[in-house]
């Protein structure tokens, strides 16, 4: 597993760090950052194992890696900042041999050890929104799919119809509208008993044979004067039935000769 390069920090993926590669281009390191190769004919150099890239095209460059000059900016970058490495700082004020500020560097080291917790806790929470976002992004793909399915189902359907198609067979208690009443007896009317009760055999939503005649509706189609004529028997028919509950003497007295 690799490790920080960095002097005196044991930090590596081992124990969950991720850590980041400097760029190689030979263009951005100093010449003291190299070093000879081993049994090399040609002379060539490498980098050192701790080698720090401080050569960019930039407006302003760092100047050149110099003792004095870092030990300087290191202590003017100490009172301003927090967070910085103390490892680099003490592994300076060692080799400069000037005394350490232990509750100094102890303040800094915790507040690198802070700071990197806070840095795994927001990976680690950004890693948690990229899941949710994905899975919201599948959800809204289902409930699209499920809206079309819904309104190809209202071509030939009815509300009724489609809430049926939710429930069980065994344990259907569907409460069927008037219009899916009329459509069912179009229908059995078209298809027959038997071709009626496959359907229902099927899954298709249609009520049973008991409720169709449950839900009859007795209707007489026939011209006026025939309704009418047929109103003017049915009244001369409770008269006759209205007088033969009246009390009386002799059959002949309600009845008539």
């Amino acid at each position: 597993m690799g490790g920080c390069s960095a002097p005196n920090c044991s930090n590596s993926t081992t124990i969950g760090k991720q850590l980041f590669r400097f760029p190689k281009d030979p263009d951005h390191f100093e010449p003291s950052q190299f070093e000879e190769i081993a049994r090399s004919p040609a002379g060539g150099k490498k980098l050192k194992p701790n080698a720090i890239p401080t050569v960019f095209d930039v407006p302003d460059p760092p100047s050149p890696i110099l003792m004095k000059e870092v030990k300087i900016k290191l202590d003017y970058a100490g009172k301003r900042t927090r967070g910085d490495h103390g490892y680099a700082r003490k592994q300076l004020c060692s080799e400069t041999g000037e005394p350490e500020n232990n509750e100094e560097n102890n303040k800094e080291d915790y507040s690198c050890r802070e700071c990197d917790r806070f840095k795994a806790h927001l990976e680690q929470q950004y890693l948690n929104n990229a899941i949710l976002q994905r899975q919201v992004e599948e959800m809204k793909k289902k409930l699209n799919k499920l809206n079309k399915i819904e309104k190809s189902l209202q071509n030939f359907l009815f509300d009724d119809q489609i809430r049926a198609l939710s429930l069980t067979k065994r344990s259907r208690r569907a409460v069927w509208s008037q219009n899916t009443v009329q459509s069912a007896r179009r229908i059995r009317a078209a298809v027959g008993g038997k071709g009626y009760e496959f359907l229902r055999e099927l899954g298709y939503p249609l009520p049973s044979y008991r409720t169709l005649c449950n839900r009859v509706e007795p209707t007489i189609v026939a011209p006026p004067a025939v309704l009418e004529e047929i109103a003017e028997i049915c009244a001369e028919t409770q008269e006759k039935f209205a007088l033969a509950l009246l009390p009386s003497s002799s059959p002949a007295t309600v009845f008539g000769s």
